[in-house]
């Protein structure tokens, strides 16, 4: 059977672009350098810009894959976002704030890049999972804090419009009081900021995201499942009364009976939410 139909060029054709390089960093006790990575998704679409959405998967801070969810950030792209997710060192290679020192310079990185992949300058969001929400929620709250913007493109603003934290630990020293003392030393947010949390204060606070709320935050949607083992729910808990007492917009998700990292986020529901918070933050009417 032979057929000739007639196609309507309504869409974009999307790219995902892998493994592109937008930092180096010191590696092997300083003798040498690695390349820090992203990868992007984004839609020719000649001189259109679209907003974009940076995601850091998580991992206790210890592991992180750029690719796992590829999938559904290619399925955000679709509803008119360009989506990258980028690279940060883990903690056995630099210990805070190095991690938000390098997805700052990915926000840079992309600004500086924006006509390559037809991105709005003007609206970023940010989103992660477990430590890739607290590093999202860190880089949302800590848009003007120049301390943290290290390395190249420092002329770019790594400034967000827009944050949306998975199951957030939005307060290292409440999450190190769960550990048993003798344990506390090996603990994930320990390992992270260097120190035990509950010994050095100061530091545990500074590096929590609730500390750093202001009037000047974004917009935060929070997803947390109620039976979360590894961070409690009420750890976005106290991050949304802390929101809601700085004047800030605010919305928390309770996915009832959901667990840490549960199926129940890459549901087809909990992406349109998702969906629909990015368009309505960021995208211009």
């Amino acid at each position: 059977m032979k057929r000739t139909i007639h196609i309507m060029s309504r869409e974009p054709q999307y790219i995902v672009n892998t493994d592109v390089t937008f930092a180096q960093v010191s590696d092997w006790f300083g003798h040498m350098t690695r390349d820090l990575k992203l990868d992007i998704v984004y839609p020719e679409q000649g001189d259109k810009k679209s907003p974009c959405i940076v995601w850091i998967c998580g991992g206790a801070w210890k592991q992180m894959r750029t690719s796992a969810h590829l999938a559904y950030l290619c399925e955000l792209a679709r509803r008119g976002f360009v989506t990258a997710s980028v690279e940060y060192r883990t903690s056995n290679e630099v210990t805070f704030p190095g991690q938000l020192e390098d997805i700052k310079t990915a926000i840079r990185y992309l600004r500086a890049h924006a006509n390559r992949y037809g991105i709005d300058t003007e609206q970023f969001g940010v989103m992660g999972e477990s430590a890739g929400a607290h590093l999202a929620a860190m880089a949302a709250c800590t848009g003007d804090v120049q301390e943290y913007d290290k390395g190249e493109y420092l002329s770019y603003s790594s400034r967000v419009q827009a944050a949306c934290c998975w199951y957030l630990p939005a307060d290292l020293g409440g999450l190190i009081d769960r550990t048993p003392k003798e344990c506390q030393a090996a603990a994930p947010e320990a390992l992270l900021i260097g120190e035990n949390p509950a010994q050095d204060v100061e530091k545990t606070r500074v590096s929590s995201p609730r500390s750093w709320v202001s009037p000047q935050t974004p917009p935060f949607l929070l997803l947390h499942g109620t039976d979360d083992l590894t961070v409690p729910f009420s750890q976005s808990e106290q991050m949304y009364h802390a929101l809601e007492c700085a004047g800030t917009d605010a919305e928390l998700i309770a996915i009832e009976g959901a667990h840490h990292a549960g199926i129940e986020f890459f549901q087809k529901e909990v992406w349109d939410i998702i969906g629909e918070f990015f368009e309505k933050k960021l995208i211009k009417k």
